[in-house]
């Protein structure tokens, strides 16, 4: 049942640090801090949002989360103000908000200027950081780019200072990698040094936040995987660290009946104790059409809201501003978004006594059980080929350089495939692969692209469509070299200097796609390399002196890149001369 032992033992055979002296020192930096106070725990008279919460779910209380990405703290501050403000004004509560943060927060403080801005704030002293605290009576979530990267315990350690009681994303440590930061033996040090931290406070409320599909869960073709990984991330976590887990999932789950299932079955994931952080809106169906997407919301948002009602999880439901595919929403969009959210929890408490959630269950039961074997499979695979499955740093580390394909063919494989339920992100890659077969397979595009070798990369962890374009580029014809996810200027220079590719093909991240192409144009000229880069995904870039990124399609065409929006557009710019 266990994947080749030498492969692992490979895997773990990395420099890792002694993690008793790591907790020690973890445990010493907890003594020279203590928990602040945020706005909204003085307006609500709490000392943590966990007790917020369990409060809530003893109330009945809906509780609400708004995600909120501006270019700069003040313009984010600013934002979060008006938000409450409004909601306020029409007798309502906004409970909670994430902040999208740059990505480079997740580096050590003297690398961050050298690296490629992205979308959302940089908190650089303690005036920034104390603004999310403090702009409006909301508590503040630090889900991205905190935990699981190099500036982990720096991060925590502030979170912590401002207020800040549920703290992420665990998640992220197995996909995220920090722009320009390789060394992963670090960032597991510095994650489990984190997670400490949270465990000695855990008795003041601190939680450990992970989303689920910010990791592997975005990645594994089966559900029943997901529920093994937060089996594995709550053992870890919880059992040999002693931290507070909170789980999130919902992003990219569409089905109305497997996201109230995801709830029940995280609530005996962690044996009626779960606590959860939010419930993340549909982003994987939402589109170009304002109308359709709102119709999105109304559905994941009606179900999200009656299993609340039916099992209260402590889960925040998220209202996702009908905007979200194609820009980051401004604040009243959000505003926008979380009253039509409150229209929909009236509905859903008039339709509750009249809803059957046996679908629901079933889903969760099948999951579990299933999910069940494939922990149980892991850890003794693990332990058999020499992992110390008691020591949470090496655990971290090996599963990270396993990666999912690994994890779920070594112990995923007996699946029963006709009774399996397959992730809706998994599904929609085979559709997308699917539909667009004809447009890759038919004579002319052959013909082009036939024996040419191109690069397929993505700048940031969104890697599922740069990897249905490898595959259908690879039926075409072409040699094609996956780089994967996380793939920064450098790499990208590196791999073309193994082997001449004909072109590169590039999916970019949100908020960052003219710097990154600037940064790779440079090194593509130091390098004396010239091939067509196509660039697609969000072609979009942070400025200073904006709100929100701004469009970046024509800069990017006289900088010499070939900008793609939708794979017909990428079809055409394939063009190689004889």
């Amino acid at each position: 049942m266990s994947m080749n032992i030498e492969s692992i033992q490979r895997i773990s055979t990395g420099k890792l640090a002694d993690f008793n002296r790591l907790r020690k020192a973890a445990l010493d930096l907890a003594t020279q801090v203590s928990i602040g106070r945020t706005a909204f725990m003085e307006a609500y008279g709490v000392d943590s949002e966990i007790a917020y919460k369990q409060q809530s779910m003893r109330d009945g209380h809906i509780m609400y989360h708004a995600h909120i990405g501006m270019n700069g703290i003040d313009a984010t501050a600013a934002s979060l103000a008006r938000i409450h403000r409004h909601l306020h004004a029409a007798g309502f509560r906004l409970d909670r908000a994430g902040f999208a943060l740059d990505r480079r927060m997740g580096l050590p403080r003297q690398m961050r200027a050298a690296a490629a801005a992205e979308t959302g704030p940089m908190l650089v002293g303690n005036d920034d950081w104390n603004a999310l605290a403090q702009a409006a009576p909301v508590q503040p979530h630090l889900g991205d780019f905190m935990i699981g990267q190099p500036a982990s315990v720096a991060n925590t350690l502030q979170a912590l200072r401002i207020g800040c009681t549920t703290i992420g994303n665990l998640s992220q440590y197995f996909t995220f990698e920090a722009p320009g930061w390789s060394d992963t033996a670090e960032t597991a040090a510095q994650t489990c040094q984190a997670m400490v931290l949270l465990a000695a406070f855990r008795d003041q409320g601190a939680m450990l936040h992970s989303y689920l599909e910010d990791g592997y869960g975005a990645l594994f073709r089966n559900c029943a995987s997901v529920a093994a990984w937060a089996m594995l991330e709550r053992y870890i976590a919880e059992e040999l660290i002693g931290a507070r887990l909170s789980h999130c999932i919902g992003g990219l789950t569409r089905d109305p009946v497997k996201r109230a299932g995801w709830v029940l079955a995280l609530h005996r994931i962690h044996q009626g104790q779960q606590v959860g952080s939010m419930i993340y809106g549909d982003t994987l169906s939402f589109g170009q059409e304002f109308e359709h997407n709102r119709a999105l919301t109304a559905e994941y948002l009606l179900w999200d809201i009656l299993v609340q009602i039916h099992a209260p999880s402590g889960h925040a439901v998220l209202p996702l501003p009908v905007t979200e595919a194609i820009r980051i929403p401004s604040a009243d969009e959000i505003i926008e978004a979380q009253l039509f959210g409150r229209r929909i929890e009236a509905a859903a408490r008039r339709l509750y006594p009249h809803v059957d959630f046996s679908a629901a269950q079933a889903f969760a039961d099948t999951v579990l059980r299933e999910g069940s074997d494939i922990f149980n499979n892991a850890l003794v695979g693990l332990r058999d080929s020499g992992v110390d499955t008691r020591n949470p740093l090496q655990l971290l580390f090996v599963l990270k350089n396993m990666g999912p394909q690994r994890f779920e063919q070594a112990f995923a494989a007996d699946l029963d495939p006709t009774r399996s339920i397959a992730t809706d992100m998994h599904g929609l890659a085979q559709q997308v692969i699917d539909d667009y077969r004809p447009m890759f397979t038919g004579v002319g595009f052959r013909k082009r692209v036939r024996g040419k070798r191109l690069l397929v990369a993505s700048s940031d962890v969104h890697e599922q469509a740069a990897g249905a374009l490898a595959q259908l580029l690879g039926e075409a014809g072409a040699e094609v070299e996956y780089l994967g996810a996380e793939n920064n200027p450098a790499d990208l220079i590196a791999a073309i200097m193994r082997q001449p590719a004909d072109a590169l093909l590039l999916s970019t991240h949100n908020g960052m796609a003219l710097e990154y192409a600037q940064q790779l144009k440079r090194l593509l000229d130091d390098a004396g390399i010239s091939l067509p880069v196509i660039m697609g995904g969000v072609l979009n870039q942070k400025t200073e002196n904006r709100e929100l990124p701004i469009p970046v399609i024509e800069e990017l065409r006289a900088l010499g890149m070939h900008p793609a929006a939708a794979l017909p557009a990428l079809t055409r710019l394939l063009e190689f001369k004889s």
